[in-house]
Formats: structure tokens, sequence, C-alpha cells
């Protein structure tokens, strides 16, 4: 059985140019279902396993990536600490594409438009393989997380916000 072509993303060339081991994902993606729940349910995988990558600001650094798991909610307050920033906000939906060269839904932390500073949730690490965006709404990669890291030059941190995680005693 001969396997479907998919039209390479930059995500995808650039993990071939380096040699790294992958596997795609395909799957169909619709506005309604975009949560990793349903990528997970589509693909038969662990939910914990798929991470979803997000872009803000940093006051001090510019633009930077997170990449989390799916289920989880960042942490803008560790992001900032991490980064070397004092206050990070997220990137508005508009400026997605002109900054990454990606779109809400497709959004990898591999070939951006520039090379910018990664952070990886330590969770990620945790596992052999993770499955992120490979650049396409409907396409995904797995890979190691380390080799993924390495590609991006990436930092693995806490990143997740914990529910009930007290602010202040009283």
């Amino acid at each position: 059985m001969a396997k479907k072509k998919i039209n390479k993303t930059n995500a995808i060339r650039l993990v071939e140019q380096k040699k790294i081991p992958y596997i795609e994902h395909e799957y169909a993606w619709s506005e309604e279902h975009v949560g990793t729940e349903q990528v997970a349910k589509e693909l038969g995988q662990d939910e914990n396993q798929i991470f979803k990558t997000l872009v803000a600001m940093g006051n001090k650094t510019g633009p930077l990536v997170a990449v989390i798991p799916g289920s989880s909610e960042l942490d803008l307050k560790k992001l900032a600490k991490v980064s070397g920033n004092k206050k990070v906000e997220m990137l508005h939906l508009k400026e997605l594409e002109p900054l990454t060269g990606y779109i809400r839904g497709g959004c990898s932390p591999i070939g951006m438009k520039k090379l910018f500073p990664t952070f990886f949730d330590q969770s990620a690490q945790s596992f052999d393989t993770i499955i992120v965006s490979a650049g396409k709404r409907g396409l995904q990669m797995e890979l190691s997380p380390l080799a993924l890291a390495d590609l991006v030059r990436g930092t693995f941190a806490d990143l997740q916000l914990i529910e009930n995680e007290p602010d202040s005693y009283l």
C-alpha cells in the first residue's frame, strides 16, 4: 500500500534536514475541535503527550515561544522569570502569522520565520516522544523532546499554571 504523500512543511523539512527521526500524524482538523483532547482522540494517542505551541511577548526579549502540554495553561509569571523578563503577555492572534509564518492551530515550534527563545515545559522530558504541530492544521509530528529542544535551542522549565497555587500568604 502506497503511503499518502503529505506536502512538506518548513517544520518537517528542518527535522529531515537534521536527520531527526519523527512520525507524521494527520487528522481531520475543524474549527470546532481545536483542543488536544480531540486531537488525541483522532490520533489514538495519550493527551498528555500532545504539546501546544504558544507565542508570547516579553517586555525585554520580545517574542518567546512556550511549548506546554495541550491540556494545561501557561503560567506567564513563570515564563517571564525563566526568560529574563519582568512581564510577559500572550501575542495577539492577528500578529501570529506575520511574526511566525504560522496560523492558529498550525503553529509549530520548528521553522518559524526566526529562531525565538523557546521554552519547553519540563514535563516533556518524562516522555520518549512528544507530539507537536508540524506546521499545518491537521498535521502533527512525534519526536524526541530532547532532539526537538536541541533543534530550536530550547530550554526546559516549569511553565504550567497550577490551580490553587497561593499568590501570597495572608
